[in-house]
C-alpha cells in the first residue's frame, strides 16, 4: 500500500510516481499497458479518475492520497496467501478461491 501526503492539491509528479508506480505522461496516468486519460493534474481529479481515496486533514493543512478503493481494482494486485480456519476448525486457503469473489470479514469481541 502507498500514501502520498501533500500540503497542496497540485500533484508533485516525482513523489506521486515513486509512491504509486503510475507514470504521468501526456497520454495521462500510465502503469504497464494501462493508461487513464487525465483532463487536469490536480489531486482531486487524479483520485477520481484512478479510483483512489483522497482525504483532507484541515487542522494540519494536509491532503492524503491513498490506494484504489471501491470496485476499481489496481492492475496486477495480488493478495498474499492466507490460510484461516472456519468456525468448525477446517483450514481454508485464499488461493483455493482464485477466480471467485471473496469477502474476508475480520471481527474482534472487544
Amino acid at each position: 500500500m502507498f500514501c502520498v501526503i501533500s500540503d497542496s492539491l497540485e500533484i508533485d509528479t516525482a513523489q506521486f510516481e515513486r509512491a504509486t508506480g503510475w507514470v504521468l505522461t501526456p497520454a495521462g496516468a500510465c502503469r504497464g499497458d494501462v493508461c487513464v486519460p487525465l483532463a487536469e493534474r490536480s489531486l482531486p481529479h487524479l483520485a477520481q479518475r484512478l479510483g483512489m481515496a483522497l482525504v483532507e486533514d484541515k487542522a494540519a493543512g494536509l491532503w492524503a492520497l491513498g490506494p484504489a478503493t471501491g470496485s476499481r481494482r489496481e492492475p496486477g494486485g495480488t493478495a498474499p496467501e492466507l490460510e484461516l480456519p472456519d468456525l468448525d476448525g477446517r483450514m481454508h486457503r485464499l488461493s483455493d478461491q482464485r477466480g471467485r469473489k471473496v469477502l474476508l470479514l475480520a471481527w474482534a469481541p472487544w
